[in-house]
């Protein structure tokens, strides 16, 4: 009984999972016919109702063949993004050890990433719980043609879920890389990735929102959350691969999803790839993230209808100077809202607290504020966090 009811379950696992894809990729077509319009020919008529009309029939027959080269040459926006983007992503599979009590046995994970290059040399950024806790040597990466990558040296930060692999190989193509600042609400977006350790597996969506943070990962500390949300459909094993926009360009890595069952449910968490770059930036030229620090208590209550009734759109409100630090020498009061960081428009508290963690160190920036009724701008230079929370 129990083989029997695991089939059923196998089963109905495996068609709902073809339904989803079918579902995605017909929501995909629905939604670039109502970009760009449905062909001007008449499909939606109804056949003849003569079963003996062939001369009718095989036009119809043929109209229909016409509207769909028509919609085909629409929906190759999405194949020729994903043909773009394919060599540049990577499957990654990394062999971890799991101990229980005295015994220990060999679990492997598989996660995605994709190629980046810095200064002539091609690393690949990924998620870092998908190679926490794996020795070099056991992290094995192939390409979209199946080329086996050589690791050499990684990075990892914490706080943002990021880590950065160093590899041999000096013949990659090199994602290209987004700005997702200007990432919308509604805008449609591709995720790629290592579902279930199904290697380069595609699936379509929009972002459902942006800011999101105060997620509860698993055991995983993220600091510092500024999620962007899709319901492109994420599943294990898309962590560390990238979300791409409908040019190719990387937007963001995607790293976890909103599930009850633990599969896809329409609800995925991606990591901007402007924040996932400073990051990586940081690694590699210091070996660890160092953040810079302000010196004020943010109010988290603050709402955008409260930044409207003062006058401004957004904002993040001061509810607290901390003595000796930046802010207070730059003499920022309670109740200043910051309103733009080192030229960045600032949405919320949580937006201000990660575009000051990633400015470096030492840096002199300027930053706008409502005070009493005005707009005013200070300048001043960022700490290094380490020196306030030692």
């Amino acid at each position: 009984m129990e083989g029997a009811s695991s089939m059923r379950r196998t089963r109905w696992y495996l068609s709902k999972l073809l339904f989803d894809r079918q579902s995605y990729a017909l929501r995909a077509m629905v939604a670039l016919v109502f970009l760009v319009g449905w062909p001007t020919s008449s499909v939606a008529q109804l056949l003849p109702s003569f079963p003996g009309d062939s001369d009718a029939r095989a036009d119809s027959y043929q109209q229909l063949s016409d509207d769909v080269d028509s919609l085909s040459k629409q929906l190759g926006i999405v194949r020729r993004a994903v043909r773009l983007a394919r060599p540049t992503i990577v499957h990654i599979e990394a062999e971890k050890i799991s101990r229980t009590g005295r015994t220990s046995k060999p679990i492997h994970e598989a996660g995605a990433g994709i190629v980046i290059k810095v200064d002539s040399e091609f690393f690949v950024m990924t998620n870092r719980h998908v190679i926490l806790g794996t020795p070099i040597k056991r992290i094995e990466i192939r390409t979209a043609d199946g080329a086996k990558l050589t690791p050499r040296q990684v990075w990892s930060d914490q706080a943002t879920d990021i880590a950065v692999i160093a590899v041999t190989e000096r013949r990659l193509v090199a994602a290209r890389i987004g700005d997702s600042d200007q990432i919308e609400i509604g805008d449609f977006v591709l995720a790629v990735g290592s579902p279930f350790g199904l290697s380069q597996s595609v699936t379509y969506g929009i972002i459902s929102a942006v800011g999101r943070r105060d997620l509860e990962l698993g055991d995983r500390m993220l600091k510092y959350q500024n999620f962007l949300q899709t319901d492109a459909s994420i599943n294990p094993g898309n962590s560390g691969g990238p979300l791409l926009n409908l040019k190719s360009e990387v937007v963001g890595i995607n790293t976890a999803i909103a599930s009850a069952s633990g599969g896809s449910e329409g609800i995925g968490f991606t990591i901007p790839i402007n924040m996932a770059v400073k990051v990586v930036e940081r690694l590699l030229e210091h070996g660890h993230v160092p953040r810079a620090f302000l010196g004020v208590n943010l109010d988290e209550d603050f709402s955008p209808f409260e930044a409207k009734q003062l006058g401004v759109e957004t904002g993040a409100r001061v509810s607290g100077v901390i003595p000796n630090t930046p802010a207070s020498i730059a003499r920022l009061q309670v109740d200043d809202v910051i309103i733009a960081f080192d030229g960045t428009r600032i949405r919320d508290d949580n937006h201000l607290i990660n575009r000051v963690s990633l400015t470096p160190i030492g840096k002199t920036v300027s930053v706008q504020v409502y005070r009493s009724g005005s707009q005013m701008t200070v300048t001043l230079q960022v700490a290094d966090r380490n020196e306030f929370e030692s």
